[in-house]
């Protein structure tokens, strides 16, 4: 038996339980990062259409902060 914090309680878990769920909390963070990082770099590509287009309408009279 080892102790698991689910929500805020604590509760007594089998070893072999408490690694299945490890297992499968760390499969749904890595496809949320995965996710995560896909929005970023879609994000990042419209930003930079976004400079292009306003560097085109305004010149020089404007300065956009590169990342």
């Amino acid at each position: 038996m080892v102790r698991f914090q689910i929500g805020e309680v604590f509760a007594h878990v089998p070893k072999d339980e408490v690694e299945t769920r490890i297992e499968e909390m760390k499969e749904a963070t890595c496809k949320t990062l995965e996710k995560l990082e896909q929005e970023k770099e879609s994000l990042i590509s419209q930003m930079a259409e976004l400079k292009k287009v306003l560097y085109a309408k305004f010149k020089d009279s404007i300065n956009l902060e590169e990342d």
